[in-house]
């Protein structure tokens, strides 16, 4: 057994090492647009406040985002170049080459389970999954025999749409009955099963490895102020002297939310909880410490130290978070300490570490190295080199963006001297946890 450990990982990093530094073709990129008009969602938010008062800021996201009929997502298709923002799949493919080394490195580190089920969450254009299962096929002799299988949830009809075009091409099959866990399904084109949810419980028991990209960071938030009679809570409200606008105004008394959600020995005058995120952080480590395997998180974020970060974004600019809703994509900056905080001690947990270092860990500089060197075409060498600088600028997305991981506490544990009357041995080295150490080929 534990030759067999040792030679997985030799040959895990041999074929990586081969994979990374042999030539690749570029993504191309495709945008879809979606527009419609909002003033349905900005009737029923002031319906409900006239008739049950101002609502929370996290009432009011969760409306203008995933409302069944009206929805920011349910209706648009946001990513890309004709969209409100792009994610980090959508710059460049190096992003979801090196996201799946991670998997398959955690995977091996795990002991290399029969079972590898792969879970994102809030997928988008499929991108980032399609960059990871292209190399889960590169390194196919690394994997073997696993059993591996794609869980993608998504509330959005529209993104889900274009997921299995990307993923599945006309393979999927749509289950119209709510009821149903799966209410999509497909293979890829070679033959991974792929299956879509509405919600994370509907994702069946076993080893998996969770992925949630740009995430939390659209996740509801409650937001509170410290005042000279104490906490408060910030709630959404009609303008009193336009009626077809809204405002933001202070709870004159403390609310469930204010009493509940603000520690004791909070020091900043403005904090946003994410209850939400809260709970599936939860759900996350309890999955990881039952069945084993890990939790990876990448978003815009900070441990703890930021105030007032909600902010709405609508044709790659900055959009006033109250103003036509349901027009502009909303979010809210991860709050790192909170989720690790309830994360709790079942399992243990790594970063936020910036994405500067993540992916120089992962071998980012390596890759580019090969995808230069490959490519002649001078227009797709200079989109190359810029959609580099966007990942890794300190003053672009290098700082600002974030990884944070759950992982078993089994991952962790050092390896243990055994010791006889003439034989010293050591167990196997466990292999480093990569993107939070550096990631060696040779």
């Amino acid at each position: 057994e534990t030759f067999g450990f040792r030679s997985g990982i030799i040959i895990f990093l041999k074929s990586l090492r081969k994979t990374l530094l042999k030539g690749g073709k570029v993504r191309s990129h495709s945008s879809d647009e979606s527009r419609g008009s909002r003033s349905s969602l900005l009737r029923h938010l002031t319906s409900k406040i006239q008739a049950t008062g101002p609502i929370t800021v996290a009432e009011y996201m969760r409306e203008v985002l995933t409302n069944p009929l009206m929805g920011y997502y349910v209706r648009n298709d946001m990513l890309g170049p004709d969209g409100d923002f792009i994610t980090s799949p959508e710059i460049s493919q190096i992003f979801g080459e090196l996201i799946g080394v991670w998997i398959i490195s955690e995977w091996i580190g795990a002991g290399r389970p029969k079972q590898l089920q792969l879970v994102e969450l809030g997928p988008g254009k499929g991108s980032l999954a399609a960059d990871i299962l292209r190399v889960f096929t590169q390194l196919h002799s690394v994997i073997g025999d696993a059993s591996v299988s794609l869980h993608l949830v998504e509330v959005s009809p529209v993104l889900s749409r274009i997921q299995a075009q990307e993923l599945t091409r006309t393979c999927s099959h749509e289950v119209d009955n709510t009821d149903t866990p799966v209410y999509c399904s497909g293979e890829t084109a070679t033959g991974l099963p792929v299956s879509w949810y509405r919600r994370l419980e509907d994702v069946p028991a076993g080893f998996s490895i969770f992925l949630a990209h740009e995430f939390f960071d659209a996740l509801p938030v409650h937001k509170f102020e410290r005042t000279q009679k104490g906490w408060r809570e910030v709630l959404v409200d009609i303008h009193p002297e336009k009626p077809e606008q809204l405002r933001f105004v202070l709870a004159p008394s403390p609310t469930l939310a204010s009493s509940a959600l603000v520690q004791a020995d909070e020091r900043r005058s403005h904090v946003e909880v994410c209850a939400e995120g809260g709970v599936l952080v939860q759900q996350l480590a309890r999955r990881v410490a039952e069945h084993g395997g890990a939790a990876l998180i990448a978003d815009y974020g900070h441990d703890g130290t930021k105030t007032d970060t909600l902010r709405g974004f609508k044709g790659h600019r900055q959009h006033h978070v109250l103003a036509d809703p349901g027009s502009a994509d909303l979010t809210a900056d991860v709050d790192f300490r909170y989720l690790r905080r309830m994360a709790g001690g079942g399992v243990a947990c790594m970063g936020p570490l910036a994405q500067r270092a993540f992916l120089k860990n992962m071998g980012i500089d390596a890759r580019m190295q090969v995808l230069l060197r490959n490519c002649t075409d001078a227009s797709t060498r200079k989109q190359l080199i810029n959609s580099y600088a966007l990942l890794t600028d300190p003053a672009q997305m290098g700082e600002r963006f974030n990884f944070f991981c759950l992982l078993h506490h089994g991952r962790l544990v050092q390896p243990q001297v055994l010791t006889g009357l003439k034989l010293e041995k050591r167990s196997p080295a466990q292999l480093p946890v990569a993107g939070f150490t550096e990631l060696s080929y040779s």
